[in-house]
C-alpha cells in the first residue's frame, strides 16, 4: 500500500528502481498516486523520487501531471549491446517476413522468467496482437518463449514451473511433464508452435536465434487461427539462421 514504509532499510537506489519498475507497456503514463501504489512506497517518498528522476531526464512530467519515461532513460537503454545488435540485424529480415506473409513478426529475448519483446513489425493487414515492444510474454505459452526455454539451462525450466503454469486459455499447456516433452521436440526440430495457448484466435511459429551455439533470442510469426504454421516454418527458420550468422 502507498502509505506503507515497505522494505525496511531499502536504499535510495532500490526505491528509485522500484519507481522505474512501475512503468511497462500497460502503464506508460501514470499519476503520482498510481506510481506510489504500484511501487508500494509512501506518497511523500515517491514525490521526491519523481522530482529527482524528472530533473535527471529519466522521466517526463506531462501537462496533466502524469509521468512517463523520459528521453535520457531511453538513450541509455538503446546502448544495451545485446538488444541493439539483435534489433539492427533482425529488422531488415523482419520487414521482409512481414511483407511476404502479411502478418506480425516479433523478436524476443530472455528476461528473467519471461520473454521480452525487443522488436515487432506488423503488415498493414496483419491480425492485431497484444504484444508491444518492451512487453513480456510467458515462456511456456508462446512459440518464441518455448524456443528460449528449450535452449536455456534446465534451472530456468524448474524456476518457470515452480512459479506456476497459469492457464491463459483453454489450450494453455499447464502440465510440466507435457511441457518437458514439447521442449525436447522444439530442440530436435529447431522450431516451436503455439496454438491459441496465449490468446484465443492467435497461433504462432518461432525459431531460436543461435550464434556460435549461444542463444541470442527467438523470432516468430503470429497469425490468425488456425493459420498455416507448417507453411511458414521454413521462412522463420531461414530468418533465424540468417540473423544468427550475422549477429556478433
Amino acid at each position: 500500500m502507498a502509505g506503507n514504509a515497505s522494505v525496511p532499510g531499502a536504499s535510495v537506489a532500490q526505491r528509485l528502481f522500484r519507481v522505474l519498475d512501475t512503468f511497462d507497456p500497460a502503464h506508460g503514463e501514470m499519476t503520482l498516486t498510481e506510481i506510489a501504489e504500484r511501487a508500494d512506497l509512501p506518497i511523500s517518498t515517491t514525490r521526491r523520487l519523481l522530482q529527482e528522476l524528472t530533473a535527471w531526464g529519466g522521466l517526463e512530467r506531462l501537462v496533466d501531471n502524469r509521468f512517463r519515461v523520459g528521453i535520457h532513460l531511453w538513450q541509455i537503454g538503446t546502448l544495451a549491446p545485446r538488444q541493439r545488435d539483435l534489433r539492427e540485424t533482425a529488422l531488415p529480415l523482419m520487414h521482409d517476413l512481414a511483407k511476404a506473409t502479411q502478418e506480425t513478426v516479433q523478436v524476443m529475448v530472455l528476461d528473467g522468467l519471461d520473454a521480452l519483446c525487443v522488436e515487432k513489425v506488423s503488415a498493414a493487414r496483419a491480425s492485431p496482437t497484444a504484444t508491444q515492444v518492451g512487453g513480456r510474454l510467458p515462456l511456456y505459452a508462446t512459440a518464441v518463449g518455448k524456443c528460449l526455454l528449450a535452449h536455456s539451462p534446465r534451472d530456468l525450466l524448474v524456476a518457470v514451473v515452480e512459479r506456476g503454469l497459469s492457464r491463459h486459455t483453454p489450450h494453455t499447456l499447464t502440465q510440466p511433464g507435457l511441457l518437458v516433452r514439447q521442449l525436447k521436440e522444439v530442440r530436435a526440430a529447431g522450431v516451436a508452435y503455439s496454438r491459441e495457448e496465449m490468446t484465443l484466435g492467435a497461433v504462432s511459429v518461432a525459431a531460436p536465434i543461435l550464434s556460435g551455439g549461444t542463444l541470442r533470442g527467438a523470432i516468430g510469426i503470429v497469425v490468425r487461427a488456425p493459420g498455416q504454421l507448417e507453411a511458414l516454418t521454413p521462412a522463420v527458420k531461414t530468418a533465424s539462421l540468417s540473423i544468427g550468422r550475422v549477429i556478433s
